[in-house]
């Protein structure tokens, strides 16, 4: 598909041999329990392991650089039922950058900005709701491309 095609030439930022240094924060943990739940899982790969935020909305992503990165666009992987409705994009702590609107399913998806960001320190992905009753979100991947 197009999509796939476009996607191929942007390259990911976070996985591990990329060597960009940087740090994850998240608004919770369901049940404060980082071991089976934690954000490290986030970018561990897998598919089989998530980050699981607790109730209540917004929820968050916060991810800080050391050394600035261009970002152009991100995918996201949720479970179906407990997926971000209503999100922002934010980067530098305050500049909202996009509004978006994932479908509720568990394939991956992907978002592009209207622009490329060209140095970027700090970005925050925020779920102002979920279409989960508590506004849980399940998110087993978050990858940002250049």
């Amino acid at each position: 598909s197009l999509l796939q095609e476009i996607m191929s030439t942007l390259y990911p930022i976070l996985a591990q041999e990329c060597g960009n240094v940087y740090t994850c924060r998240v608004s919770s943990t369901l049940n404060r329990d980082t071991k089976q739940f934690g954000k490290k899982y986030l970018f561990d790969g897998r598919n089989e392991t998530c980050w699981n935020s607790d109730q209540g909305s917004p929820q968050w992503v916060s991810l800080e650089f050391e050394q600035p990165v261009s970002v152009s666009a991100f995918a996201l992987q949720f479970q179906g039922g407990f997926g971000g409705k209503e999100c922002e994009v934010e980067v530098e702590g305050a500049t909202k950058v996009l509004d978006f609107y994932p479908e509720d399913s568990n394939k991956e998806q992907s978002f592009y900005l209207k622009e490329r960001l060209n140095s970027v320190k700090k970005i925050r992905i925020a779920f102002n709701s979920s279409t989960d009753f508590y506004g849980r979100i399940t998110l087993y991947k978050l990858e940002l491309f250049s």
